[in-house]
């Protein structure tokens, strides 16, 4: 080691880390997994911000957080480094760009959506987000379906939703408390996997190292947790005071209230619930117009959880909130993503002092174990709705194989999947090369007659 990598990083002040901030939201692809990645890789390692331990510390504690975890990790560190005014930059930042690029693209799909060239390559994309998203549930499973419980579980979830139709608030309430259970008369069974453990790793001295005392405004004191709660209450309630004239945005806030705090186990575990409200319950957009926006999502920097400014825009125009479309799509753009990502500042400025004053690892718990999965059963059913949206894509619930099979679609799915799972393609491009498949299938069909 260096004698200037023994040297710590001099101090970094708001406005520097207000560049890196806004830096890492317009190039954080790759979903929570390659953005904490990234971030560890630039405050870790590279301009030492944070230890090695201290990171993991966070992560943790985020892993465990209902919301997308990688952007409460940013708000976690950002927090640690600058206080309230640091997690507000970080947390804004990491979004803002996805939300201005999905508003934007939200507002050219609904203007050219029908243009065939636009159809033909959402007409390739859609195959690839059905072998996305079953990609995903054999990613979480491999990794969380340790023993045939766990496996019984992820059955008993996808028999739930699929058959009987059971809410996903109710299969996360039903696995949590089989999971209770289940740690407690079966330990062995439930034991948490896939968290993150400390590492010995070193990088030389950082400025929130190992040693560093935890700074004022991150100690922990119940007073200060009361205040903190009872401050986002009252942001709550005066935000949805002032929709309360607009019944659309009013249920959206609400509803996004609900999703924020369901999300265990990360976006993916949420999209089915989404799917639930805002296309079967509230009618904001179609199950097509559902998995273009995901395939959008996964080519877009941001957290996937992002899919909520999408549905946000398309339910504001569906619904009319207002007579212009377009400050109907952002009207509803904003409350949806105001609403999903508000918790997650809760979540790390009332706990983080708490985290900071124990210090101690952050194992993943037996409740958890249950609800992830549980969750892998409930990706499965997202992946056989999407499918048949795809494949029979004039199917209808009463009638839902009628209109034709369509062949096509089934082997773009199936490449689309083996290049994901065997050949480990990076997603966007995976997305990026059945979007041209689908364009060029416009030019080619006429020619076969």
């Amino acid at each position: 080691m260096t004698e200037e990598k023994l040297a710590p990083p001099a101090p970094v002040t708001l406005g520097e880390a207000f560049k890196y901030w806004l830096k890492l939201g317009f190039i954080s692809f790759g979903g929570p997994a390659g953005q904490i990645s990234m971030m560890h890789q630039e405050l870790v390692e590279k301009r030492r911000w944070i230890s090695e331990h201290r990171y993991l510390h966070a992560l943790n504690y985020c892993m465990l957080l209902p919301g997308p975890e990688a952007i409460q990790l940013a708000i976690y560190i950002s927090w640690l480094m600058h206080g309230v005014r640091g997690a507000m930059v970080a947390g804004v930042l990491f979004f803002l760009p996805a939300f201005i690029l999905l508003s934007a693209l939200a507002g050219v799909y609904l203007a050219w959506g029908e243009v065939p060239a636009v159809q033909g390559i959402f007409y390739g994309i859609k195959p690839a987000v059905v072998a996305v998203v079953l990609f995903a549930a054999w990613r979480i499973g491999s990794r969380a379906l340790k023993n045939e419980v766990l496996w019984g579980m992820a059955a008993l979830a996808f028999v739930g939703i699929f058959f009987f139709d059971i809410g996903f608030p109710w299969i996360v309430l039903a696995a949590g408390i089989l999971g209770a259970l289940g740690g407690k008369f079966w330990p062995a069974k439930f034991k948490g996997g896939g968290g993150h453990g400390a590492s010995d790793k070193e990088y030389g001295p950082a400025i929130i190292d190992d040693d560093t005392p935890t700074p004022a405004h991150a100690q922990f004191s119940w007073s200060k947790l009361g205040l903190t709660i009872v401050i986002f209450v009252l942001i709550w309630l005066a935000a949805m005071y002032a929709i309360s004239g607009q019944q659309t945005l009013t249920d959206m806030g609400e509803f996004f209230t609900k999703a924020a705090f369901l999300t265990i186990g990360g976006a993916y575990a949420v999209l089915p619930y989404v799917y639930q409200g805002g296309v079967e319950q509230y009618g904001w957009l179609t199950g097509p117009q559902m998995m273009d926006g995901l395939a959008l999502g996964e080519t877009t920097p941001g957290p996937l959880i992002m899919i909520v400014t999408w549905v946000g825009y398309l339910g504001g125009v569906a619904k009319g909130v207002f007579s212009h479309p377009i400050a109907a799509g952002l009207a509803g753009a904003a409350v949806a993503t105001f609403f999903t990502f508000l918790p997650s500042f809760l979540f790390i400025l009332a706990g983080g002092p708490l985290i900071e004053s124990t210090r101690n690892e952050i194992k993943f718990t037996a409740p958890l174990t249950g609800i992830t999965a549980a969750v892998v059963g409930v990706i499965i059913n997202l992946a056989v709705f999407f499918a048949w949206h795809t494949f029979w894509p004039k199917g209808i619930a009463a009638a839902p194989f009628s209109g034709g099979f369509e062949w096509f679609p089934v082997l773009i799915a199936i490449a689309a999947f083996l290049a994901l799972w065997k050949y480990k393609v990076d997603i966007m491009k995976v997305i990026g090369v059945c979007a041209l498949v689908g364009l060029a299938s416009v030019f080619i069909k006429p020619l076969l007659g």
